[in-house]
């Protein structure tokens, strides 16, 4: 077994290591640069971000490295729908009332921006494009590898591995229910919480069943997952979680502190956040809105409506009102790491693993 696998053949890079494109806010420039520098593929969240946003951190991370890196889009409907706002909004308002705010005349229109969100990656000519909740369209695919453009696809079940495949993707990145954040579940209406497998239960399922590489996410923190990986058929990794807590991290600190105080035992996944299940560190939010037995408004939605309750909550260093996005091994996160030294870490001990056996 080697460390120097397929996939770092493929996206040209030194490990096999691919830093999560984590939307809203963490995935800042500073780390996706040194993720890539480092050896990784540093990959930047830009689903909420508008496309003049997008372009500008694309230039400033190519000025900063001429290394390859990724830039992660959501593959869904992000329209939005008003079924729900007004239930949803009056639980909601227990929460602004705790954090001393009254509901604001926000703007509640979710505007869908992934056309243009997808032309700059095309017109910059990112090294990769990751795609989350679903597949590119045919025209989207081709567009893609005109511009010699490299895809990598998450996925949660084989059968989403299967269309990832038949799609066009050239990576596939098996995403375990051990993961942080909003899982890449293409169908949320049959799989209301996510298809609940484990990454290490799913993971050499996919490997059977695609011809192309597997990366293996979820619950991996160190070089023992990376090794347990690669003896599962992966080609590599990709860790969110892990980068959380990374100096060059946008995470606010009450967050990464949060982060470093918990247990696999502290996350549950919630729709309260953001109307789509997604793994977090359960908090006052989180036990307010389940007890008040309301369902919430669909996704992107309910992102819109809580905007301000989480934007609050960080203004005033409360942790109990963020969506505190987290995967289930949070005991093994490193404190105070550079992204660069995280990486090293992680390829020593695999190093040594491998060397012993």
């Amino acid at each position: 077994m080697k460390l120097k696998t397929k996939l770092c053949d493929i996206l040209e890079i030194e490990y096999p290591i691919i830093q999560a494109g984590m939307a809203g806010g963490p995935t800042t420039a500073d780390l996706v640069v040194h993720v890539s520098e480092a050896g990784g593929l540093g990959s930047l969240g830009a689903a909420y971000m508008s496309p003049d946003e997008i372009r500008k951190v694309i230039w400033e991370i190519k000025e900063r490295t001429d290394k390859p890196f990724a830039v992660n889009l959501f593959c869904a409907d992000m329209k939005g729908s008003m079924e729900g706002i007004i239930d949803s909004q009056k639980v909601l308002d227990g929460l602004r009332t705790e954090l001393g705010i009254v509901r604001s005349n926000q703007d509640l229109k979710t505007n869908d921006l992934f056309e243009q969100q997808f032309q700059v990656l095309i017109e910059e000519k990112v090294p990769v494009i990751s795609t989350a909740f679903g597949v590119l369209s045919p025209e989207k695919a081709a567009a893609a590898k005109f511009h010699k453009i490299l895809i990598t696809t998450m996925v949660t079940t084989v059968n989403e591995a299967k269309l990832a495949e038949k799609s066009g993707a050239d990576i596939i990145i098996a995403q375990g229910s051990d993961a942080g954040g909003h899982r890449s579940t293409f169908d949320i209406d049959t799989n209301p919480n996510g298809a609940n497998i484990a990454t290490f239960s799913l993971v050499p399922q996919v490997v059977d069943m695609v011809s192309l590489p597997v990366v293996a996410a979820g619950g991996i923190m160190d070089g023992r997952g990376l090794v347990a990986a690669l003896a599962l058929g992966a080609e590599g990794v990709q860790m969110g979680t892990a980068f959380l807590t990374a100096l060059e991290s946008g995470a606010h600190p009450v967050y990464k502190e949060a982060l470093l105080t918990s247990t696999e035992e502290s996350t549950v996944i919630t729709k309260a956040f953001s109307g789509r299940p997604a793994r977090g560190i359960k908090n006052e939010f989180v036990e307010y809105f389940e007890e008040s037995g309301v369902l919430p408004a669909a996704f992107p939605t309910q992102n819109a409506l809580t905007n301000d309750i989480r934007k609050e909550a960080a203004r005033q260093n409360n942790p109990e009102f963020m969506s505190l996005w987290a995967g289930q091994a949070t005991r093994l996160l490193k404190k105070d790491l550079g992204a660069e030294r995280l990486i090293h870490s992680i390829i020593i001990e695999a190093a040594r693993l491998l060397d012993s056996n």
